[in-house]
């Protein structure tokens, strides 16, 4: 098990796609190294996931 992130600095970033309505987005935190930290927009107070970013760059890709 790994220690948990501290992520109550970070800077979270939505797509440029996103509609800016409050829809159903992801947004992403930079700046951390090799790892990427995603949650949802509506629940900003909520939990994140955390990917590697390899695993991350596959998904955009796929995508």
């Amino acid at each position: 098990m790994t220690a948990a992130l501290d992520l109550t600095a970070a800077t979270w970033r939505k797509s440029t796609y996103s509609d800016g309505n409050g829809g159903a987005c992801v947004e992403v935190a930079d700046g951390f190294h090799g790892v990427v930290p995603v949650r949802d927009s509506k629940v900003a107070d909520g939990p994140a996931v955390v990917v590697s970013a390899p695993a991350w760059e596959a998904f955009v890709s796929a995508l």
